[in-house]
């Protein structure tokens, strides 16, 4: 059954790619205004696809391709995504959601729908808003200040800007036909210069700065008075032949802004009313080259709506990120899971068995950290059975900050002995750590679940996210319980941080480790471990890891 959905699945994407190969072209680049190249793009069913990769790196966005599973990873600053072909699901940042059309595999390209590069997030990530129209991404910086429009009339010539957040300025006059403009600490959509040569203004000139937008304007021979103000809402510099208020054209209406961020400058400083001299005229370039501007402005996507309207984006929260919130909350939040239960009995020896050890030392370790000032929660409180997928469901619905697993050893090989920590990686350290991996990872022949891509994506991730931060938690746990007094059990300095492919710690969006107290299967750790003494020394040494870590990575004093 399987190798026939296979067939057909594959004959499908033929029919698709067949009826695509007479749509093949390029998707254009155009920055700023400026033509930027192409990448490889294709037309499927009236979506255009685009090749992930290039584009991607147009974007200045990482990108990891796995032929094997068919899957592209791209990531920039607080963003990562996981396409997979052929399907429409992706993962953005630990979350699912859905592009109109699935990922393909073309030519040996992966190609993805244009809209992808649309995503808020990553317009955020790569910090430029983007928009696909006529074949082509147009990409512009993630401005707040942008040139609107210029209107001209027998009395005065206005130039329009709209901004998308509170804008300070300062005005001043050089000489007697230069103006100048500045906005501190804003960002301008795209560098202009207008050549315009009407009696009021000879020409204009906007630029970004370092920090800062400036606008030059040069007075035109006519213009007496002049004024930079607010009026309805967007900002407006006027010269003319005598002092008034600028009038807005109705056809000129005003870009739609945000409602929570209106255009709110500083009080209007005005220009002095030239009664005398008149202004001469500036006849040179004034070092600027004549510049045109593309006739068609490519409107900004709005993360809040999908109006392709120009709607300039507002700014957006970054996607969130459990390691770098720390200031969000007071306390840690920590999931303590006791391992197995209920149905699933784990390794037994003689009357012992493992679930029990791992609830009495969770349950102390959970009173110590609740005492500690944490935020604390229990995956079970008594003797029941939890699928191991449930238990990181409910590690991240917590919004866990760290996950520690509490497990007990077992081995064929009766000497085996030893404290041991763990944390997730696909490759074992080592032949013994895979076959603990594999022991744990038999809970899952009680679970009646079944799997979906998403669960299964989700799960896959972890051992990049976190990698680093589980290595460092379980580094202080080894050391806070290799110094604990009174629990007798060996833990070598060497060798007991390791590492394997643990399916609870599969998909945990934080920090997550697997303590293996000691060999329920070695007599000296058993005797040790049967003591109630024993499992709550073992608990307050795991505490004193954790609150090391803590500290260290400084979530407490």
């Amino acid at each position: 059954m399987k190798r026939l959905c296979r067939i057909l699945l594959s004959g499908l994407l033929c029919f698709v790619f067949s009826g695509a190969a007479n749509a093949q072209g390029k998707a254009g680049f155009i920055v700023s205004g400026r033509d930027k190249g192409s990448v490889a793009s294709m037309d499927v069913n009236g979506v255009t696809y685009v090749d992930v990769q290039k584009a991607a790196r147009k974007f200045g966005a990482g990108v990891e391709l796995f032929a094997q599973s068919k899957q592209a990873k791209v990531s920039a600053k607080g963003f990562y995504a996981i396409l997979t072909a052929p399907l429409a699901e992706i993962i953005v940042n630990a979350q699912p959601q859905k592009l109109s059309a699935p990922v393909i595999i073309n030519g040996g390209k992966m190609m993805a729908p244009a809209e992808f590069f649309l995503l808020p997030s990553f317009q955020e990530a790569v910090d430029r808003y983007v928009e696909f129209k006529d074949g082509a991404f147009y990409v512009e910086r993630r401005f707040n200040l942008e040139f609107a429009d210029k209107q001209f009339s027998g009395k005065d010539t206005l130039l329009i800007f709209d901004a998308l957040k509170d804008v300070s300025f300062r005005t001043e006059q050089p000489n007697k036909h230069t103006v100048v403009v500045t906005f501190p600490n804003v960002v301008l959509k795209r560098d202009l210069y207008y050549r315009l040569r009407t009696s009021y203004i000879a020409s204009m000139d906007v630029r970004q700065t370092r920090s800062d937008a400036t606008l030059k304007v040069i007075l035109g021979k006519e213009a007496k008075d002049w004024s930079f103000t607010e009026q309805d809402g967007r900002l407006v510099f006027r010269a003319g032949a005598q002092k008034a208020a600028p009038v807005l054209a109705s056809a000129a209406p005003a870009a739609a802004k945000p409602a929570a961020a209106p255009a709110k400058p500083a009080s209007a400083v005005k220009g002095p009313s030239l009664v005398g001299e008149k202004p001469s005229v500036l006849t040179e370039d004034d070092g600027f080259e004549e510049m045109t501007v593309a006739p068609a402005k490519p409107a900004a996507i709005s993360p809040a709506s999908p109006d392709p309207a120009p709607k300039p984006a507002p700014v957006l929260k970054a996607e969130p990120n459990p390691l770098a919130v720390r200031g969000a909350r007071k306390k840690m939040r920590i999931v303590v899971d006791p391992g197995h239960g209920g149905k699933d009995p784990g390794a037994v020896r003689s009357r012992y068995r493992e679930k029990d050890w791992n609830l009495d030392v969770a349950k102390e370790l959970a009173a110590l950290l609740k005492k500690g000032g944490f935020e604390v929660k229990l995956t079970r409180e008594k003797d029941t059975f939890i699928a191991l997928s449930e238990r990181s469901k409910m590690s991240n619905n917590f919004k866990a900050d760290l996950f520690v697993s509490v497990h007990t050893n077992a081995s064929k090989n009766r000497n085996a002995n030893g404290f041991q920590v763990y944390f997730r990686s696909e490759k074992a350290t080592d032949k013994e750590a895979a076959e603990v991996a594999a022991f744990e990872n038999e809970a899952m022949q009680y679970e009646e679940v079944h799997y979906n891509f998403v669960d299964a994506l989700l799960q896959s991730l972890a051992k990049n996210e976190y990698i680093n931060e589980s290595s460092k938690l379980a580094g202080y746990v080894r050391n806070a319980v290799y110094k604990q007094p009174g629990i007798g059990i060996a833990v070598n300095q060497n060798s007991s941080v390791r590492q394997a492919n643990f399916y609870v710690l599969k998909g945990v969006n934080s920090p997550a480790i697997l303590v293996e107290m000691g060999y329920i299967s070695s007599n000296k750790d058993r005797a040790r471990l049967a003591n109630g003494t024993v499992r709550d020394r073992m608990a307050k040494g795991i505490y004193t890891g954790i609150v090391n870590y803590a500290k260290k990575e400084g979530w407490i004093e």
